[in-house]
Formats: C-alpha cells, sequence, structure tokens
C-alpha cells in the first residue's frame, strides 16, 4: 500500500494531495454521475486516462481509504471499485465543481443532471450519496 506524506498541516494542500492532480475528480466522477465501477469502464471515459495512469490512482484512492476493491461476483478475475463514506463525501465538492465548469466553460453535461444541480443542489446531492451508498450494500 502507498504511503500518505503530507507536505503540511494546511487542509487545502493535505485535499489536493489526495484530489489534486487532473485524473482522479474523474475516476470519483464516473462512479458518483455514471455509475461506473470496473477498470474497463473507467477506460471508456471520454478523457482517455492511460492505463498506467487508471491504476495508479486506484491504488492511490484505495490507499486514502476513498474507494474499496472487491472481487466481481462469478469472476474471480474481474473487480469492482466501491466509494467508501470518505469518498462520498466529496461530493459536495464535485457538484460545485460541475456547476462552476457550466457556468464558465463549453460544456456537454447532460442538461437534466445541471438542471438538478441548479434547482435543488442539496436534495441532488443526497440523492447521489444514496445511490453511492447502495452500491456498498
Amino acid at each position: 500500500m502507498k504511503s500518505f506524506k503530507q507536505r503540511s498541516a494546511c487542509p487545502i494542500s493535505s485535499s489536493l494531495d489526495v484530489l489534486g492532480d487532473k485524473w482522479t475528480l474523474l475516476i470519483l466522477r464516473d462512479i458518483l454521475f455514471k455509475g461506473k465501477s470496473t477498470y474497463g469502464e473507467f477506460l471508456q471515459s471520454a478523457e482517455k486516462m492511460a492505463t498506467n495512469i487508471l491504476a495508479d490512482r486506484l491504488v492511490n484512492l484505495e490507499a486514502h481509504g476513498m474507494l474499496t476493491k472487491v472481487v466481481a461476483p462469478g469472476k474471480k478475475s474481474k473487480f469492482t471499485y466501491h466509494l467508501t463514506e470518505k469518498g462520498i463525501a466529496t461530493l459536495p465538492i464535485l457538484v460545485e465543481l460541475v456547476l462552476w465548469g457550466a457556468q464558465h466553460f463549453s460544456t456537454d453535461i447532460d442538461v437534466g443532471l445541471l438542471e438538478e444541480f441548479r434547482t435543488g443542489k442539496g436534495v441532488a446531492i443526497e440523492k447521489y450519496k444514496r445511490l453511492a451508498r447502495e452500491t456498498l450494500a
């Protein structure tokens, strides 16, 4: 398991140590909003993450207690990834990034999802937290 050494006691710095690269939040996005849970599904994302980067980020997220890796039912050579409560707690951050990005950039976000966040952010956050927890059961 990877070790984690904080650069400082600053909460922003520590958060960036875990979430601050250009791929990690996309994995969390794919789990939370697109229902992805396998390595192959993550590779199919539009951003075309390299296999070595994906493998590293999944290990990193697991090492930081954000994900659990579970043997897929019926296929011992395949794994599924699920958010822990610590990972689910990133949901409000992702929603705010969606809203900020949609306001300031040209995006191709699902219009229904964007409207859900704009009109009922708190309700939407609770809905996606519930859905993420259902995959843990």
